[in-house]
């Protein structure tokens, strides 16, 4: 899509040169209604944000475009970022940086281990991304610092990413998903809806949007449903994001509006996490099984479990007035067709081969004693 259509750049021109950008996404993403079972007939719509790039879909390419293209204007030729074993955003991260012409290092943490997370991991490889693992947080971050100097010190000039993407340059995409959706609206792709749901992993998803809302004029409040137990963000941590994000928009030269951004503007939802981070759960198994029936494919970890969350709340205390838009931010392209022949990747850490081939989560003493998966 040209740096021209995008909605951010038409509200504050001055951004065009003075924050580079890797253009991935083919914008905007439809808005469609979504004819769900269990949901009042025409008060579900779907952004279909799994349309949004040709390499791979959802919200990570609205964040790495911005990122990505800060890296490269600095002269990155690695990038070294970090998530869970089955990381979404690592394998994101992989393919357009490939595309790119650069390098990715993956620091990665335990999370259950299934099927899917071992397809990711075998995608990882296929497309060169260099793994390290981690059994915790503390070890990883070391493991993350190590990789930077020896990187630094190859003359790569490595370029850090925050877990998800979420960072005031990461956020800016979704800023600027927040001017876009503005516009749908206006030229009348669907009322302007009461409610938007997402998932909230690292939780830069949900504080840019909250943002590029608020600064398009809309009133529609965002839930996010919180999907993950390691390091989850706040209400206070995500108002002091989308409060930083905001100020880089300054910075850059932009004028927003001075707005002031609270915990009251985050509406967070708790309870489908179920026993952590990538566990299954029946109420996200049921939401995915109806999404399908529309021909929408969602996953466990985060859609899955948004969806569930957002047909709970409609049976619980009912559907609101105006519509509601479900925020489909899984990749939806077939990343397994266009994957490099899978010998001529990387290869995992032995430390990680072994954790596979036994298939637990050592981070887990229950398992670490009886093996399999975690006790549910």
């Amino acid at each position: 899509m040209p740096e021209a259509d995008l909605a951010l750049f038409q509200a504050y021109p001055v951004l065009r040169a003075r924050c580079p950008r890797r253009p991935y996404t083919r914008l905007p993403t439809p808005v469609e209604p979504f004819a769900l079972e269990g949901a009042p007939t025409g008060r579900l719509f779907i952004k279909r944000d799994d349309r949004s790039c040709s390499l791979y879909g959802g919200n990570k390419p609205r964040k790495l475009e911005f990122v990505i293209g800060a890296a490269l204007a600095r002269g990155a030729r690695r990038l070294v970022t970090s998530g869970a074993l089955g990381t979404h955003h690592g394998l994101a991260t992989t393919i357009l940086g490939r595309d790119a012409g650069l390098a990715t290092t993956l620091i990665l943490v335990p999370q259950p281990i299934d099927d899917a997370v071992r397809h990711s991991l075998s995608l990882l490889t296929a497309y060169g991304a260099d793994l390290v693992y981690g059994s915790g947080v503390t070890s990883a971050a070391l493991r993350g610092a190590a990789v930077l100097a020896g990187s630094a010190l190859r003359g790569e000039r490595p370029f850090l990413i925050p877990t998800g993407g979420s960072s005031t340059l990461g956020n800016l995409g979704f800023v600027a998903a927040g001017f876009e959706l503005g516009e749908q609206v206006r030229r009348g792709a669907m009322p302007e809806p009461a409610e938007i749901w997402v998932p909230v992993g690292s939780g830069g998803t949900l504080a840019g949007l909250v943002s590029g809302l608020r600064l398009a004029g809309m009133s529609t409040r965002v839930v996010g449903v919180l999907v993950t137990d390691i390091l989850a963000p706040s209400p206070r941590r995500l108002a002091r994001a989308a409060t930083a994000t905001l100020r880089r928009l300054r910075k850059l030269g932009a004028a927003p509006p001075d707005l002031r951004i609270s915990t009251s503007d985050f509406d967070l939802v708790r309870d489908q996490l179920g026993p952590g981070y990538g566990a299954p759960t029946a109420a996200g198994a049921e939401a995915i099984a109806r999404a399908a029936r529309c021909g929408v494919q969602l996953e466990m970890t985060y859609t899955g479990k948004t969806l569930a969350a957002l047909l709970e709340r409609g049976r619980r205390v009912g559907w609101p007035e105006r519509p509601v838009l479900f925020w489909n931010t899984y990749n939806g392209v077939d990343v397994d067709a266009r994957a490099p022949a899978r010998n001529g990747g990387t290869r995992l850490p032995p430390r990680l081969e072994r954790l596979l081939a036994a298939g637990r989560d050592e981070s887990d003493p229950s398992q670490a004693r009886r093996g399999g998966r975690p006790a549910k």
